[in-house]
């Protein structure tokens, strides 16, 4: 049986892992507010930038098709 699509445990992993990702680029953004050693600010920057890209990422598993939604219980 082939499916395409995330089942519905994977679709909550997915969430908690989209929850986690976001709070770790705001806690960045802000910290590097506040810090004066440009080496460190450069590095949180970076890690904003790669942050930003897995959540763009990740944000595409959403789109796919969810099997278990697809299922017709009254046939």
């Amino acid at each position: 049986m082939e499916t395409n699509g995330l089942a519905n445990h994977e679709t909550l992993e997915l969430h908690e892992m989209l929850n986690f990702k976001t709070t770790c680029v705001i806690k960045s953004k802000m910290m590097s507010g506040v810090v004066f050693d440009q080496e460190l600010k450069a590095l949180m920057e970076k890690d904003v930038q790669q942050s930003i890209q897995a959540l763009e990422y990740l944000q595409n598993f959403y789109k796919m098709p969810n099997p278990a939604a697809e299922v017709n219980y009254n046939d």
